[in-house]
């Protein structure tokens, strides 16, 4: 017997918690299901709408832009009123823990490499340590944690004209961590405080840490931690350092895996649970059948059985070439779940270009829809009544590029899945 449902939403990304809570907000039965572990924790944890187009960039007013997008662009389906609601979606579902939803402008947060990325949503972990502000910063690495290179971030900062000194230095974390522990390990031991990683200071690990933070403060007034100061409670963390420093603290977005991503990921299914949305992963969908150009079932692997979810309506949502959401080789390209169409250069050599940063065609790989997000066939048809695709499934975009990932996976994710639930 099929497992029923009046959206069943797949894949477990931004794009497929905004499309879950969007039909479950309008009172839709919803179930997503995904095969594996989020993208959101490999994610810096910034939502990005659009921060270059053209040759201009970082751009002030994302929406300003809009007007120069390819034709084609998932923006140009669902609009800036899409845009708009996605952003206020997951305005409601993080809460407090996220800045930005007060004005249009990018903020420019500062990330591990140095360079700085124009945003539209960011942690307020990062908040005090935006491009913007006004203070000194000093960046602070830790010797067994290579991800964060802190003085040549600071160079990097430097160079690219910040209006403030950045400085870096590189200090031992006080405990005794392995080269490659993990970044939860960092975490776990800031916030518990733990007696045994005491040192040499007096009151736990956090103020042994400030300690050898101070003799190199210089007189910066904010200091930057790579993203580890804490899993649930990097708040409490922060005010500790703060208190030591007497100086702002702020945590900058890293690579994978990703601290902020994962405290996104948390929040985002708390608000999906909460909305009544049923979660089922670690099972991947298999196979799929279809009658009369409506999908009617989905069938997940399960224990070597194949059970079928049944629902009015799907979505489509499971990433694009490095979510998997996408696949190819040497010769093709496909949507591996619906086999949706995929338009693609004959040659191969035409994916791409010779230079490493030029305008490559496979950033935009990925499937074509109508003006309801449904996928259409190679004729241009639709090739399913009842099923929308969002997020960076879609083609059209070079996220990369544009700075436009997150403010794409939200509009879509949340028009599809408004769509949807009201469809049911």
């Amino acid at each position: 017997m099929a497992i029923e449902d009046d959206v069943l939403v797949v894949g477990g990304g931004l794009a497929g918690c905004a499309a879950a809570l969007a039909a479950a907000g309008g009172g839709a039965r919803v179930r997503l299901v995904s095969h594996k572990q989020s993208t959101l924790r490999n994610a810096s944890g910034l939502v990005d709408v659009l921060g270059y187009v053209d040759e201009r960039g970082p751009l002030v007013d994302p929406f300003d832009g809009f007007d120069a997008l390819p034709a084609g662009h998932p923006y140009s389906t669902v609009d800036e009123t899409g845009v708009r609601e996605g952003l206020a979606l997951f305005d409601e579902a993080v809460g407090d823990a996220y800045a930005g939803e007060h004005t249009d402008r990018n903020a420019l947060v500062p990330t591990h490499g140095g360079t700085v990325k124009p945003t539209a949503r960011y942690p307020q972990s990062s908040a005090a340590g935006l491009a913007s502000r006004d203070g000194d910063v000093l960046l602070v690495g830790f010797e067994a944690l290579p991800d964060f290179d802190a003085p040549l971030a600071a160079d990097h900062l430097s160079a690219a004209g910040v209006p403030f000194e950045a400085r870096g230095v590189t200090v031992a974390f006080p405990a005794d961590l392995k080269a490659d522990a993990k970044v939860t390990r960092y975490a776990k031991v800031l916030e518990q405080d733990q007696p045994e990683a005491r040192g040499d200071g007096e009151g736990g690990v956090r103020a042994t840490l400030a300690e050898r933070v101070k003799p190199h403060l210089g007189g910066a007034e904010r200091v930057g931690f790579p993203a580890v100061l804490g899993d649930t409670e990097d708040a409490a963390v922060r005010a500790t350092l703060e208190d030591h420093l007497g100086a702002a603290v702020f945590e900058v977005p890293m690579g994978p895996p990703s601290l902020p991503g994962l405290r996104l990921e948390d929040r985002l299914y708390d608000a999906m649970r909460e909305a009544g949305v049923r979660i089922s992963t670690g099972n991947p969908v298999v196979g799929y059948e279809a009658e009369g150009g409506r999908i009617e079932h989905v069938m997940m692997e399960r224990t070597h059985q194949r059970v079928p979810y049944t629902a009015a309506q799907y979505v489509l949502a499971t990433g694009g070439l490095v979510g998997g959401g996408i696949d190819s080789d040497r010769e093709t390209v496909r949507e591996p779940v619906f086999g949706c169409h995929v338009e693609y250069p004959a040659d191969r050599y035409d994916w791409s270009e010779p230079a490493a940063f030029g305008d490559h065609a496979f950033a935009r790989f990925g499937v074509s829809t109508d003006d309801e997000l449904r996928p259409l066939d190679a004729a241009g048809e639709v090739a399913f009544e009842n099923l929308r695709a969002a997020g960076a499934v879609l083609g059209g975009a070079d996220f990369a590029a544009e700075k436009s990932g997150g403010g794409i996976s939200l509009a879509t994710g949340t028009v599809a899945g408004r769509r949807a639930g009201e469809l049911v």
